[in-house]
């Protein structure tokens, strides 16, 4: 992850039988930011009531979504983007009631993919490296997996699970206010190893070690 990008704003934890798409409007509270998911919070409906109230999305499409194109828009010639449209999304009886933007593209394994918005302001480039940076969520979950001790969990209540996510993203999260208020060019990592290490010392040793710098 790239210093000061990844970091979490708000969390909403739910048990497994809950779908994830039931929390997006919970966690929807801000017009000014461009709200970015994946395919698992595909819902038309939600999509127009969103654009009817003002919230900005980009979305991956399902490739069996039915489509009906109102007009091409030209792009680039250095353009990564194959095509960028103006449509109208689902059948005769459950169509959107709200014109959105297509956009096509390969992802770096060569496989098409297809996003939709309703953002027409950006250049087509710009609304497929928002969506890429969305890669940066998986990163997260990953690093929480492996270095926030999340692998087992000490207790079993609802209460006991949610307690050890939290402070787990709390060490993330002061790990993160660290790297950046030290101007450090460690790792979160390195950063949370250093002070394992360093945990009974005076915090100046971590304090220099996450800086690069020799500790006399």
């Amino acid at each position: 992850m790239e210093k000061g990008l990844s970091y979490p704003d708000q969390a909403v934890l739910t048990n497994a039988i809950e779908h994830d798409k039931l929390q997006l409007e919970v966690l929807m509270d801000d017009k000014e930011c461009l709200y970015v998911f994946d395919r698992g919070y595909l819902d038309y409906e939600r999509f127009d009531r969103m654009t009817d109230d003002g919230y900005f999305f980009v979305t991956r499409l399902r490739k069996n979504a039915v489509i009906r194109v109102l007009e091409t828009f030209s792009l680039p010639e250095d353009s990564n983007v194959l095509s960028d449209e103006m449509v109208v999304i689902g059948s005769t009886q459950s169509r959107s009631e709200n014109v959105f933007r297509l956009l096509k593209l390969l992802d770096t394994k060569g496989n098409e993919l297809s996003l939709l918005t309703n953002r027409f302001d950006l250049s087509a480039d710009e609304i497929a490296e928002i969506y890429k940076s969305r890669w940066a969520i998986e990163l997260f979950f990953k690093w929480m997996k492996q270095h926030l001790n999340i692998k087992k969990f000490y207790g079993h209540s609802e209460q006991a699970v949610h307690n050890q996510v939290y402070i787990a993203m709390i060490v993330y999260c002061l790990n993160v206010l660290a790297q950046l208020n030290t101007n450090s060019d460690r790792s979160y990592l390195q950063i949370s190893r250093y002070l394992k290490a360093a945990l009974w010392k005076s915090a100046h040793i971590w304090l220099r070690k996450i800086q690069g710098k020799s500790v006399p």
